[in-house]
C-alpha cells in the first residue's frame, strides 16, 4: 500500500509564504472599493482560465500558452467593475518606477494583467466624479507590497458580497511532499454562498486546516436544504454582478502551458468552497504564477501540486468570509457578526 503525500500549513498561511511574492492591498472605505497587488520580485511565468460567463480583465490575451511576453512582474484584483480595469495602469506606472518591465528597445513596459470584480451595489457611495479612484489604489497597493497583508474587508475584497454575507480577501498556503509550496489569494464576490444552507459551516470545512475559518466542520446532520440555492441580489441579477477572482502561485517550475493546467486545478477550490460557482453570471477567473525556485514536477507531484491547488483555493475562499468585518452602510452583515461568538 502507498502512502498518502503529506501536505502541511506554512508559518503565514498566505500566498507569500512563497519565497519571491508580495501582496499589496489599498481602498477606498467610503466608495467601498479597492484593490489588490501581487508582486513578483523576479519576472514569473503566469497563464490564466476563467471558467465564469461574466469576466472583466486587462491584458489576460498575452498569457496564453502562444503569447509572446514570457513572464509577468504583476498581477491585479479590482473591486469597481469594468472602472476597476483602471487599476492596472496604476500598477504599471509605480513598477515602471521601481524600473521594472519587459524590455522593447530602450524601454520598459511593466507586464500587469489583472481582473475586475462587481461591489457596485454594496452600500458605498460610487459618485467618485471624473475619475474613479482605482488607478490611484492601484499605484498604493503596489507600493505597499509585503509579505504580511490584511485579510477579510482589504483590498480587492471592500467591497465584495456574497449571498446573504459579505465577502472579502482570503489566501491560504500549503507545503507539497516535494518541498514545493502552494498558495492562492483570492476576492470572493460570489453570486452563490460559501456556507451550507443557512448554517455557520463553510462548504470548504473537509480542507480546513488548524481552525483558520473557525473550525466548526460540517453540520452533523446536514440540513435537508442545504443543496437549496442561495442567490445574490436574485431580484437584481445582472451579468457582471458577480465574480470570484483569484491567484494559484507555486515555487516549483511550470512553464506557461502548465500554469495553465493549474489554474483550471484550481477552479475546483471555487466548486468545493461556493454553492453555485461559475456561473452564467459570475466571472469567475483564476491566474496561475510559478516563481520556479523548485524543480518541475513529476507526473505524481503535478497530481499532488494540483489536489493542493484546488484544496488551497477553497480554504482561501472561506478564510476570505471568515476575516471580513462590519463597516458603516453594509447592506449585509459579516460572518463575525452572526456567528464569531459561538
Amino acid at each position: 500500500m502507498t502512502s498518502t503525500p503529506t501536505i502541511t500549513t506554512p508559518r503565514r498561511n498566505l500566498i507569500t509564504d512563497i519565497e519571491g511574492l508580495r501582496v499589496g492591498n489599498a481602498a477606498d472605505p467610503v466608495a467601498k472599493t479597492g484593490v489588490t497587488v501581487l508582486i513578483c520580485d523576479e519576472p514569473a511565468a503566469a497563464s490564466c482560465h476563467v471558467m465564469g460567463g461574466a469576466p472583466g480583465t486587462r491584458d489576460t490575451d498575452l498569457l496564453a500558452p502562444h503569447g509572446t511576453v514570457p513572464a509577468v512582474d504583476a498581477l491585479f484584483l479590482s473591486g469597481g467593475s469594468a472602472f476597476g480595469i483602471d487599476a492596472g495602469g496604476g500598477v504599471q506606472a509605480a513598477l515602471k518606477e521601481q524600473g521594472r518591465g519587459f524590455i522593447v528597445g530602450d524601454q520598459s513596459i511593466p507586464i500587469a494583467p489583472g481582473a475586475i470584480l462587481f461591489d457596485m451595489l454594496n452600500g458605498g457611495n460610487k459618485d467618485w466624479g471624473r475619475y474613479p479612484p482605482h488607478r490611484e489604489l492601484g499605484h498604493k497597493a503596489t507600493n505597499a507590497a509585503a509579505r504580511d497583508f490584511e485579510l477579510g474587508t482589504a483590498g480587492a475584497g471592500t467591497g465584495a458580497l456574497v449571498a446573504g454575507l459579505k465577502g472579502g480577501l482570503g489566501s491560504a498556503s500549503a507545503s507539497l511532499p516535494n518541498g514545493g509550496t502552494v498558495g492562492a489569494l483570492v476576492a470572493v464576490n460570489a453570486l452563490g454562498t460559501p456556507c451550507v444552507g443557512d448554517t455557520k459551516h463553510f462548504w470548504a470545512a473537509p480542507f480546513e486546516q488548524d481552525g483558520e475559518f473557525g473550525g466548526h466542520g460540517l453540520p452533523a446532520p446536514m440540513p435537508r436544504d442545504a443543496g437549496e440555492l442561495r442567490i445574490k441580489f436574485r431580484e437584481q441579477q445582472a451579468a457582471g454582478a458577480n465574480t470570484t477572482i483569484g491567484i494559484i502561485a507555486t515555487d516549483l517550475a511550470l512553464t506557461k502551458a502548465e500554469c495553465q493546467r493549474l489554474a483550471m486545478a484550481a477552479h475546483d477550490g471555487f466548486a468545493r468552497a461556493l454553492w453555485p460557482a461559475h456561473t452564467p453570471l459570475d466571472g469567475d477567473l483564476i491566474f496561475a504564477v510559478s516563481t520556479g525556485k523548485h524543480a518541475a514536477p513529476d507526473i505524481d507531484q503535478w497530481i499532488d501540486l494540483c489536489a493542493a491547488a484546488a484544496a488551497t483555493m477553497a480554504r482561501a475562499i472561506a478564510r476570505g468570509v471568515y476575516e471580513a468585518s462590519e463597516a458603516e452602510d453594509d447592506l449585509f452583515a459579516c460572518w463575525q457578526k452572526h456567528w464569531g461568538a459561538d
